[in-house]
């Protein structure tokens, strides 16, 4: 069984910083990318930002370009996501996804959300 544990979530004030960690562990996987997405009080669930750990390349939300960093390591199956210059807009609950590969099939992962609250 593979679980996404996250943490790092709270309250801050805008035009501070969060950072979220998200680890995957569990049964044996081939890693393929890990990411965030975030789903705000009343709205879906929306695309933050992925790395993919075959060339490290990152992607990212326009909302959240120049303001978020997206990183990881790869030997502790972690992803974080540092979150600079914080508005009330990024009030949300905040779930790392990971796309894994077990037993030769690949599988999508959710944790458990955290809770990111912005106060202006």
């Amino acid at each position: 069984q593979v679980q996404l544990v996250e943490s790092g979530g709270g309250l801050v004030q805008a035009g501070g910083s969060l950072r979220l960690s998200c680890a995957a562990s569990g049964h044996t996987f081939s890693n393929y990318a890990m990411g965030w997405f975030r789903q705000a009080p009343g709205k879906d669930r929306e695309f933050v930002a992925r790395i993919y750990w075959s060339g490290g390349s990152t992607w990212y939300a326009d909302s959240v370009k120049g303001r978020f960093t997206i990183s990881g390591d790869n030997a502790k199956n972690t992803v974080y996501l540092q979150m600079n210059t914080l508005d009330s807009e990024d009030t949300a609950v905040y779930y790392c996804h990971a796309r894994l590969g077990v037993s030769g099939k690949e599988y999508e992962y959710w944790g458990q959300g955290s809770q990111v609250t912005v106060a202006s």
